[in-house]
């Protein structure tokens, strides 16, 4: 039983806390937020109320920290986390540049610490079958990506919150939504190596924009799209196309809330074929399988995919605010 504290207790350190609970694998044993207010949260579900990261990186029994807060104390947290010598789950995005993330994953393998990434996404039933799909071939040669992940659980924060800063969450909904389709694009397709992306604000978040959407090129020739709103109701599709046939995933829900996925194939000599897949709790079970890593099992996720996600993400961040295209520096 791995035993951890979960750093950052707004959205969602909350709903980590949550589905966590009960969990024969990872137990969460402490929290540690800096609003006071929120220690009856921290009593409610029964853990360890720290207002410093430092109270629970002192704490023996603690041997792992998940992080939930915002985005550029990031890297400053791996680091303290690693040199604690104690294992490190990051929520997306690890950082916001590659040179920070190299330094959290050149960490962390000095230290012998598993670092941990929080791209749940790659657990859904539906991406596994699909993933299945283009890794076997039976799609053909893939010729093109379609995918949007947008919602609008983000459309009424405040003006002053980190999510509403340029310093946290450049370049509209990428850091919110679109690193997750960027890492799923990472793992289905391999290397991206170059993004032209554009932002507008239409109703809010007038300072990083409310749309983001970026054209992109893999290293294998393949073509890309991807799109996040921050102020629309909840649409979730992933469309792969290949030379002899393409496959498309609707999430009927966001991750964090139980519903259907669908999954429709179209293969060139006429079969269709659509299934839908229950929901997993994908949150526990990347969390679980983080776990699981620390024993020594395999993880999904490789050093060249997280410092690979994030190369990505400055990319874009780069292109959206030149109005040019930009390449990607392989990992």
């Amino acid at each position: 039983m791995i035993k951890a504290a979960v750093a950052g207790l707004g959205w969602w350190g909350q709903h980590i806390v949550r589905r966590m609970a009960g969990s024969e694998v990872l137990r969460i044993v402490a929290a540690v937020e800096t609003n006071p207010e929120r220690s009856a949260f921290a009593a409610e579900h029964g853990i360890r109320f720290a207002s410093e990261l430092p109270e629970v990186l002192r704490d023996p029994e603690i041997d792992a920290v998940i992080l939930a807060t915002p985005h550029a104390l990031h890297t400053g947290q791996v680091l303290a986390v690693a040199a604690a010598g104690k294992h490190v789950f990051c929520e997306k995005p690890l950082a916001l540049n590659r040179a920070d993330a190299e330094r959290s994953v050149e960490a962390c393998r000095q230290a012998g610490v598993m670092l941990g990434i929080g791209h749940e996404r790659r657990y859904e039933a539906a991406i596994g079958e699909l993933r299945q799909l283009v890794r076997s071939g039976a799609l053909g040669t893939i010729m093109h990506a379609e995918a949007n992940f947008s919602h609008d659980k983000l459309a009424n924060v405040p003006e002053g919150d980190w999510r509403a800063s340029p310093a946290d969450a450049p370049a509209a909904g990428m850091t919110a939504m679109g690193v997750h389709l960027t890492d799923l694009y990472l793992d289905l397709f391999g290397p991206i190596r170059e993004v032209f992306a554009a932002t507008t604000s239409r109703v809010a978040y007038h300072r990083t924009g409310d749309v983001i959407s970026v054209l992109l090129r893999f290293e294998s020739g393949a073509t890309g799209y991807l799109n996040a709103i921050l102020v629309t109701p909840l649409y979730i599709g992933l469309t792969v196309f290949g030379s002899e046939g393409w496959a498309e995933i609707r999430n009927h829900t966001h991750p964090d809330t139980p519903g259907p996925t669908t999954l429709t194939v179209q293969y060139r000599d006429g079969r269709r074929e659509s299934r839908d897949y229950d929901w997993r709790d994908t949150v526990r079970e990347g969390l679980e399988t983080f776990a699981r890593a620390i024993g020594g099992a395999p993880y999904p996720f490789t050093e060249a995919e997280k410092v690979g996600n994030v190369a990505v993400l400055e990319a874009i961040c780069r292109s959206a605010a030149t109005n040019a295209p930009v390449a990607v520096e392989p990992a």
